[in-house]
């Protein structure tokens, strides 16, 4: 189905009754199976919420050992979902065995410290345990913090030894490169533990107050997706690390309120437009105990992106970002000097994405993605900065670099796109696709398929080749690698098959399960299978892009009734939510409740061109809300779909939206639930907001705009909003300022609040509690107690 065949008018789409026939999909094998299935269970949010996972043993942080011969990966126990073991399993044969037991090291696990606690909440991790490990590059340990303490499992014989019992948590620990130390963040200092004798040594000692070493500071771990702040060299003779100064940063007092009272904290948080932490790099010898300050520039007021070392490691990469985010320079660095030059600068008139796909080789040259042809892709480059040749082109985007096999040549990334139709006067199926510097070259025609993913390899040393996929199509692929780019671990999901990971040579070809999570009648969610929904896909076009949706339809859905619906949103820069993967159970708690569910991804959402990510560009709020509101009208061309029972719900971004969707005359929604909504960009962080809205003394207008406050007078429904109490993120302030203005309006609305939850609800009984809230307003409001639904 093609954009076009969406782009009419809503009476013309009214009239064609043959549209509710797209919903009737045919069954796949599993499901025609399912559905003979007897006395099939209805989901309840009690059962969402409870033990084991409905959906089922996933692992997750899957990795391979160095060589090849041994995963590790992390499991929830089956009596507490919330909680993480560290496993591991031979890559031949042998079975699964769990390597570090996190209740029975630490039973008693206590409070972590604020840091820690700041650190997890930057990392979205919820649970408790074993909740990161990382190997040595030897692959002779696995290192794993543990409520605030580190561990030492040995590969062989699999004893776990403890390096730490210390009232302090220890943050950030790694194994070094050739696996001789050990290193973590105690107190804002740096500290490296020698395995061999046992010894501590304390890199940096004047970490206290305002000043932290060897830690990312709180704009890299929530927007520039950099948990890190300090890096080993490969020989392990330096160490790179940050010093970070946030007396600059303006402190906003903030209200941390428990259910056991409240307290102030005094946050230094960076708003638009204010100043950000000083952010310095230097390198430690640990020969000769030196600390080199590394030049950075003349201008203090810039984002340390990205810090990598060269294969050999006498060069320090270092990726500057300009404050504006209109440009980064790739740095080169004398790790014994601190000399630095510019060898590579990437610009845009929006601003420059940061990426993760920077790769140093072994024989000097370097890997790096850029989006200058309008694609993110991937290109070759000599030591020096000097391009050699495009990997990859065309009118998609690469979404990962996951490995590169230097022995063969053989480059492997994740992509969402497939062979396309050639286009009218297009022969031999190639096309001219844009490169650097306005060059153009013939590629073959290839499209993006947004809703799908798979793993692909290309050459690294040809100048021209084909990309050959690894994995198949149809769902959606992720792929770890290790070291050498022989192996891979695959993770799989499509809309009939959970979460699975398996181990899989270079070629594709299958090794073995690592977690099969096979949906048979042993499986937690078997019971409710049948009773899934059918989810069917589509498009619409706006300004020319193509916009994706998805849909799914109640139990025994009767396309000559009509039914209300529920559009779910995020619709932010980030990761499209549209996709052939497994879907989330809370989905179904909706279909179980007699909702169509419907999402879109608008312009500004996904891993897509820039110039549709960059529609939002200095206008946050309003190409997504019309693309929204693009996408009720067509919902309403539907015959089963009640034009007058659509409601909206999401968090953060998606609360945003949301808010805006519900204040908006042509979303004409009955209902909206609101949680953790930025409601004026001036309140949120530097490098996310600047990055798409410039500061509010340049942009003005987009900023007024995008404020929720003068827009509530508009609201065409009922509105749930929902905040946690403690939110260090999206600070609570957003939402108190929307409950003064709709009480100064005598407005009614409905609130949630979560006294100690930061930017997320947490936990089991919270999460059943917050759905339960969730049902119970939307049965009011578009449900079967609707006024709607007795009229």
């Amino acid at each position: 189905m093609t954009a076009a065949e969406f782009a009419f008018s809503v009476p013309a789409m009214r009239n064609i009754l043959l549209a509710s026939t797209l919903f009737l999909a045919a069954q796949s094998p599993f499901t025609a199976a399912m559905a003979q299935t007897p006395d099939p269970a209805v989901l309840t949010p009690e059962r969402v919420f409870a033990n084991p996972s409905l959906s089922g043993p996933v692992a997750r942080g899957v990795s391979l050992s160095p060589d090849g011969e041994l995963v590790a990966f992390l499991r929830s126990r089956e009596d507490d979902v919330d909680v993480l073991d560290l496993w591991a399993a031979p890559t031949g044969e042998g079975e699964a065995f769990k390597l570090i037991d996190a209740q029975a090291l630490v039973p008693d696990a206590g409070e972590l410290s604020e840091a820690e606690k700041a650190r997890r909440e930057r990392m979205r991790i919820s649970q408790r345990g074993v909740v990161e490990y990382s190997w040595d590059e030897q692959g002779r340990y696995i290192l794993a913090p543990l409520e605030g303490d580190v561990f030492l499992a040995e590969r062989a014989g699999g004893a776990v030894r403890r390096l730490t019992e210390t009232e302090a948590d220890e943050i950030d620990a790694k194994v070094s490169p050739e696996g001789n130390f050990v290193s973590w963040v105690r107190d804002q200092d740096l500290v490296v533990y020698d395995l061999a004798s046992g010894r501590e040594t304390a890199v940096t000692t004047d970490g206290e107050g305002l000043v932290t070493w060897a830690t990312a500071e709180f704009i890299a771990q929530e927007e520039m997706d950099r948990d890190t702040g300090y890096w080993w060299s490969p020989d392990e003779r330096y160490i790179a690390l940050q010093r970070t100064d946030e007396s600059t940063v303006d402190v906003i007092p903030r209200l941390d309120i428990t259910g056991g009272g409240a307290s102030v904290i005094e946050q230094r948080y960076p708003r638009a437009g204010r100043p950000n932490a000083v952010v310095e790099l230097y390198v430690h010898d640990r020969q000769s105990g030196r600390r080199t300050k590394v030049d950075l520039g003349q201008n203090t007021d810039i984002y340390l992106a990205r810090v990598n070392w060269s294969a050999d490691g006498e060069t320090l990469y270092v990726q500057r970002q300009s404050r504006d985010q209109k440009t980064v320079d790739l740095l080169s660095v004398d790790p014994a000097t601190g000399a630095s030059k510019v060898i590579v600068t990437q610009r845009s008139d929006a601003w420059v994405p940061l990426n993760h796909a920077f790769k140093a080789l072994e024989d000097g040259r370097f890997i790096w993605a850029s989006e200058e042809t309008g694609w993110n892709h991937l290109y070759l480059y000599e030591r020096d900065g000097r391009m050699i040749r495009p990997i990859t082109w065309g009118p998609w985007a690469v979404k990962s670099l996951n490995g590169v096999n230097q022995q063969t040549g053989e480059v492997f990334f994740t992509a969402s796109f497939g062979y396309a139709e050639r286009p009218e006067g297009v022969t031999g199926g190639h096309s001219a696709c844009p490169m650097p510097g306005g060059r153009v070259m013939m590629c073959d025609v290839q499209g993006e398929t947004p809703t799908t993913q798979r793993l692909w390899r290309a050459s690294l040393n040809e100048q021209a080749g084909r990309f050959t996929p690894v994995t198949p199509d149809g769902g959606w692929w992720s792929a770890s690698m290790n070291r050498t780019g022989t192996a891979f671990v695959g993770n799989y999901s499509d809309l009939n098959t959970p979460p699975q990971s398996g181990l899989y040579r270079a070629d594709g070809t299958f090794i073995r399960w690592i977690e099969e999570n096979r949906l048979d009648e042993d499986h937690p969610y078997f019971p409710y299978a049948s009773r899934r929904g059918e989810v069917t896909f589509g498009t619409l076009e706006s300004h020319g892009e193509m916009l994706v949706w998805q849909m799914t339809t109640p139990p025994g859905f009767d396309p000559s009734k009509q039914y209300p619906v529920v559009m779910q949103v995020y619709g932010g820069p980030s990761g499209g939510g549209v996709k052939k993967g497994w879907q989330s159970a809370t989905s179904q708690l909706l279909t179980e409740a007699g909702y169509i569910v419907f999402r879109l991804d608008n312009r500004g959402e996904g891993d897509r061109s820039a110039a549709f990510k960059q529609a939002l560009y200095l206008k946050m709020g309003q190409p997504e809300i019309e693309d929204q509101v693009l996408a009720a009208d067509y919902l309403r061309s539907l015959p089963f779909v009640d034009d007058d029972r659509i409601a909206m719900m999401g968090w953060s971004y998606g609360g945003f939206m949301s808010l805006m969707a519900i204040t908006e005359p042509k979303m004409g929604l009955a209902a909206a639930a609101v949680g953790a909504p930025p409601t004026e960009w001036s309140l949120y962080d530097t490098h996310y907001t600047e990055r798409f809205m410039s500061t509010p003394e340049l942009n003005p207008d987009g900023y007024a705009a995008s404020d929720a406050i003068p827009r509530l007078p508009n609201m065409t429904g009922r509105m749930l909003l929902m905040h946690g109490m403690a939110d260090d993120n999206v600070i609570f302030e957003n939402s108190t300022r929307v409950i003064n203005a709709l009480q100064a309006n005598s407005q009614p609305f409905e609130m949630m609040l979560y006294p100690g939850q930061r930017h997320g609800v947490r936990g089991n009984e919270r999460q059943l509690q917050q759905w339960r809230t969730y049902l119970d307003f939307f049965d009011r409001t578009i449900g079967s107690r609707s006024p709607a639904a007795q009229d």
